[in-house]
């Protein structure tokens, strides 16, 4: 068992109570720090208060102490223990420091993982809150952080994964595309706070496939190709906050039935990807958070 103890801070050109009021909007609604959606958003069962319990991603902790304005502490649920804490500290009328510490007892395997991956996305993760917190406090960020490569990939191979689930009921194009289909299914992916709801950011799940039709929420493509017809509906909803791609099919003759024996096993890894591909590309050109909420002046 080794203890971590990682440390992140940054002054500020700001005053205190500018930086903690923000601090006091972490995992709420309109959240100005902590940067999804590049990242899973921290969630919370209730407003942020002392034992408010979630966490982000496959973290989990839970509010262990919280002094508004200028203390926040999480501690890690078991077995792992220990905590992480962000703070704010006055440094004068105009300038604070916002910090970040974590420290956490690890066995080796988790030493590990920390040692090969895990630090350097909490890393990246801190150093963006940061920048957040120095955009929205000054109204400019000098050096924005910039992840490496490593981050990016690592990034990349722990991005969501599509979950397969019935077709919408919201899906109403789709619904009536064909009476009887040969083939149904249906994936879908949360939408981070921050990503784009507008369908036309969406057109191209697809690429290739033409717009059929449309509605305030949903999109439906497809074609006619002789042997078989096939529709794809991309529906946002904005209530349950879910992206799902669908898609159905119909056969006309023995072609079509002995092309789609083929592709029909390819199409759950190719839909998944094309929905996965166009969520996290969408999602790391969204504006940051600072950008998206309103400052505290």
């Amino acid at each position: 068992m080794g203890t971590v103890r990682n440390v992140h801070d940054r002054i500020l050109a700001a005053p205190a109570e500018r930086v903690g009021a923000l601090l006091d909007r972490l995992a709420g609604a309109d959240d100005p720090l902590f940067p999804s959606p590049a990242w899973s958003p921290i969630r919370f069962d209730r407003p942020l208060s002392v034992g408010a319990v979630g966490g982000h991603g496959p973290v989990r902790y839970s509010v262990a102490a919280y002094e508004p304005g200028r203390r926040i502490r999480f501690a890690f649920d078991a077995p792992s223990g220990g905590f992480h804490e962000l703070s704010v500290e006055p440094l004068g009328s105009d300038r604070c420091r916002i910090r970040h510490v974590l420290e956490q007892d690890q066995p080796p395997m988790e030493r590990l993982a920390w040692l090969l991956a895990v630090r350097a996305g909490h890393d990246t993760v801190i150093e963006e809150l940061f920048d957040n917190a120095e955009l929205a406090a000054t109204g400019s960020l000098a050096r924005p952080f910039r992840p490496g490569r490593y981050v990016r990939l690592l990034q990349r191979l722990a991005w969501d994964r599509p979950a397969a689930v019935d077709v919408p009921a919201g899906a109403a194009l789709l619904r009536a595309a064909f009476p009887k289909p040969d083939y149904t299914d249906a994936y879908a992916l949360e939408l981070r706070p921050g990503m784009p709801t507008d369908l036309a950011a969406w057109e191209g799940v697809l690429r290739g496939s033409p717009v059929v039709d449309r509605t305030h929420d949903e999109i439906l493509l497809g074609e006619n190709v002789g042997h078989l017809d096939y529709r794809a509906s991309l529906l946002l909803d904005k209530a349950a906050g879910k992206v799902t791609l669908s898609s159905v099919v119909r056969l006309h003759n023995r072609r079509g039935r002995l092309y789609w024996a083929v592709v029909r096993h390819a199409h759950p890894v190719m839909a998944r990807l094309m929905l996965r591909r166009t969520h996290r590309r969408l999602a790391l050109t969204a504006p940051r958070a600072a950008m998206r909420s309103t400052s505290v002046t």
